[in-house]
């Protein structure tokens, strides 16, 4: 008698079909990673944070996603600050109040590849971190402002990285995309 839902073939004699294979093909990670929602009255989650990309005067630095009304840009997190996420925008560093995203960094499955001038290096898949309010998309950047190395953003439309630092947001060239 066939299994309900069933086609009835092994009732007739005909072979089963294979087991799948063992151990399923690993799961690639989303076009914008694997993220931490935070905000800024959230602890800094030390044990999921993964490697910090920098460190500011000693300080680790992480790299996150600022979440506004209508866009969500690429930044720093600085857990000794308050609140810990800066943005560059408008020529300038702001602190970012509300919520925020947490991109661990896990240099198993991410690397920072060289880049220059807004472009995207040829065959890699940057880490989406936002868009902008028209949606054109952002990415994770690192550019060395005065020899420390600062995360930030960069988009083909915006022919840099962008990075905020010492009060202001500093337009790199040549820098690296996550």
């Amino acid at each position: 008698m066939p299994v309900p839902g069933g086609s009835g073939a092994h009732s007739r004699g005909a072979s089963p079909a294979p087991p799948p294979p063992y151990g399923a093909p690993a799961q690639q990670p989303p076009a914008s990673g694997f993220r931490v929602p935070l905000a800024d009255t959230t602890p800094f989650p030390g044990a999921q944070a993964g490697q910090p990309v920098a460190y500011d005067e000693a300080q680790p630095v992480f790299v996150g996603s600022a979440i506004f009304e209508r866009a969500v840009h690429p930044c720093k997190i600085v857990p000794a600050f308050s609140p810990p996420p800066r943005v560059a925008y408008g020529g300038a560093e702001h602190e970012h109040r509300g919520r925020y995203d947490l991109l661990p960094f896990d240099p198993a499955t991410m690397e920072w590849v060289p880049a220059a001038n807004g472009q995207i290096p040829s065959g890699r898949r940057p880490i989406e971190g936002g868009y902008e309010e028209n949606g054109e998309k952002l990415y994770h950047a690192l550019a060395s402002v005065n020899g420390t190395m600062v995360p930030g953003k960069t988009g083909t439309h915006l022919g840099a990285a962008n990075v905020p630092w010492g009060g202001q947001e500093h337009c790199i060239r040549q820098y690296q995309i996550l």
